[in-house]
């Protein structure tokens, strides 16, 4: 406490709700204090390189101290090189406690951002529809009952589970009712939310698609259950197997688009895997992935269809629109939704003027136009991919089906996929080895993940020329 003019021992500033302690900063001036406080928080981390530093007036108030104080602290810490200023610029965080890179120096800024990317995970941010969502916020923050402004109920807001039951049952030949909806942020979301309800059942492992999405297997695991690996092949998910795990009532799935490996389940696959959660009193998670985009024929329907009361079907945004906006749901039996929205009392939904925006956009039909300006787009994109790495890589054949965001690129078996990774980062170029979405080292896939979805039209050629000399490199 400084009794001279009632400055707090630690004070929050703008800066990443920055704490500042004063207290450990000793005797002295009060400019000294603040700049050994300001010192102490950029080497213990606490404030990153890069990082701006509110204005020395608005510090100097959120502080209670006189600018002169600030200024003089920054002044001090510019001088010190912790600090870097720039006419018409904020003040910036310059020094970091990060590993020398070689240079002499410690690195300042982060790591820049691929300008080539094929890695999987992402839709064409450059298409999400800006202005049409813009509109629809507008709209519904200017229509929205005063009651739609409160806390939204239990399962999302009625009208968007209303419309979104009209629109998978249309697109996805899902089978349910509105009160069987639960709105989430994510897949990601929406499976942590039905692991605590599994677990409160009784269940304590979920079988999981090996290769498979490494996150929600990472969500399943915090949940306190236990993801067993189920073995994947040309036909998707491998049924049969799922006798060698006796007791295992839970599996999660990718019907329509398996990631990694690009393929379909099998129909004599998905009549088995319903068979299955019939005789061990299971559940099927059937994770919608990438369902809305086929190339070479119409989609397969969701595996929900045809058993409502056996299976979960989870979906988002995420690959459609853009991960940004946080909107998902779950589709479940009336058993599994009762707990879901009790879970739900505690849970982040997406805010409800975004619920609304949504459900205009699939009310009004821009949605769908969306999804087939979409479709359109990458299923060009896809064709000049296959084109480029035929030409440039006629030795690594492409695996999957024509659907989705990705394929998969087979390397020869001289060529060291983790290394191609690193040299072609090196290159500015992302792209993801398969080996990293295996759970076991029990496998033989030998290869690379390319995503196409975030990839400019234009540099298609150029980012298979990087990938080239990349491989090369590796051999």
């Amino acid at each position: 406490m400084l009794p001279s003019n009632g400055m707090r021992e630690s004070q929050t500033n703008p800066a990443g709700d920055l704490l500042l302690h004063l207290e450990r900063s000793g005797d002295g001036p009060l400019h000294e204090r603040v700049k050994r406080a300001l010192r102490a928080a950029i080497r213990e981390g606490r404030i990153e390189v890069g990082t701006a530093l509110p204005p020395s007036r608005q510090l100097a108030a959120d502080l209670g101290c006189s600018r002169w104080a600030v200024t003089e602290a920054y002044g001090q810490l510019i001088a010190e090189g912790y600090l870097a200023a720039q006419t018409g610029s904020a003040t910036r965080v310059c020094w970091s406690n990060a590993p020398d890179t070689g240079s002499g120096r410690p690195a300042s800024r982060p790591a820049p951002v691929a300008r080539f990317d094929l890695g999987p995970g992402l839709p064409d941010l450059r298409a999400f529809p800006r202005r049409r969502w813009a509109e629809a916020v507008r709209a519904q923050t200017a229509t929205a009952e005063f009651a739609e402004l409160g806390y939204p109920p239990p399962g999302g807001h009625p009208r968007l589970r209303r419309l979104l039951v009209e629109y998978l049952g249309r697109s996805r030949g899902v089978s349910a009712t509105p009160q069987d909806v639960t709105v989430c942020t994510s897949v990601t979301d929406g499976m942590r939310r039905m692991c605590h309800a599994l677990r409160a059942d009784g269940i304590t492992a979920v079988g999981c698609e090996e290769p498979g999405w490494t996150r929600l297997r990472e969500v399943i695991r915090a949940a306190g259950l236990d993801p067993v690996p189920v073995r994947t092949d040309g036909g998707g998910l491998r049924v049969d197997d799922l006798a060698g795990h006796p007791g295992l009532r839970a599996v999660l799935t990718t019907p329509a688009h398996q990631f990694p490996l690009g393929t379909v389940l099998a129909p004599e696959r998905r009549a088995a895997l319903l068979r299955w959660a019939r005789e061990a009193d299971g559940v099927v998670l059937e994770d919608d992935y990438d369902a809305e985009f086929r190339y070479d024929r119409r989609p397969v329907a969701a595996l929900q269809g045809m058993d409502p009361s056996r299976v979960v079907l989870f979906k988002s945004l995420s690959k459609i629109l853009s991960p940004a906006l946080g909107i998902g749901w779950i589709v479940a039996p009336p058993r599994w939704t009762r707990d879901l929205h009790r879970a739900d009392q505690t849970a982040i939904q997406p805010p409800t003027l975004d619920q609304l925006a949504f459900a205009a956009l699939l009310e009004s039909g821009a949605y769908d136009r969306h999804l087939r300006a979409c479709r359109k787009r990458y299923r060009d994109r896809r064709d000049a991919l296959v084109r480029a790495l035929a030409r440039h890589l006629p030795d690594a054949p492409v695996s999957g089906v024509a659907a989705g965001l990705h394929l998969l690129l087979r390397l020869p078996a001289t060529v060291d996929p983790a290394a191609v990774v690193t040299a072609a980062a090196g290159r500015s170029l992302r792209v993801a080895d398969l080996a990293a979405y295996h759970a076991t080292e029990d496998h033989a896939d030998h290869g690379l993940v390319l995503g196409y979805g975030n990839l400019a039209d234009g540099v298609v050629d150029d980012a298979v020329r990087l990938l080239r000399e990349s491989v090369e490199e590796c051999r």
